[in-house]
């Protein structure tokens, strides 16, 4: 079995630091009208909290922040560089950080995906949690990893 050409990890140098938050930036705020984006946010260096990249053949292309809190993971600011979307990456991105919130102890992780991603998501095997408040312009969803 080849290896996989991705790898799910936080960043390392400040390279990737510029491509996770660059990525963010474009694809999460710039792409929906908001000039809001903050590098620094306290909620990127909170304890359980992990920021993510998404390397591909050595460069960084996606970007995720898993929340860990006791047996739930929340996927936070999901994004592929918009030059590779719609390529099977995202999927990946997925499937790795469930892979990451299961050696975690999660038992499920949710997300609040942005109304156009639902399809998505539900592609992924993630369902619209009808019990949950979501955001406005997001879904509340979530995926057992049972």
């Amino acid at each position: 079995m080849n290896p996989s050409p991705h790898e799910l990890r936080a960043p390392e140098t400040n390279t990737e630091w510029r491509a996770f938050h660059d990525i963010r930036r474009k694809v999460l705020f710039e792409n929906r009208g908001k000039d809001d984006y903050l590098e620094n946010h306290p909620d990127d260096t909170k304890i359980g909290n992990h920021p993510l990249v998404l390397v591909h053949k050595g460069e960084v292309i996606g970007v995720v922040r898993v929340d860990v809190s006791e047996s739930q993971a929340w996927l936070r600011r999901v994004a592929i560089r918009e030059d590779l979307q719609r390529q099977g990456h995202g999927k990946v991105l997925l499937q790795l950080a469930e892979k990451f919130a299961k050696t975690a102890n999660c038992s499920e992780v949710r997300t609040n995906a942005a109304v156009e991603s639902v399809g998505f998501y539900e592609r992924c095997g993630y369902v619209r949690d009808v019990e949950k408040l979501s955001p406005v312009n997001s879904v509340s969803m979530w995926k057992s990893l049972r």
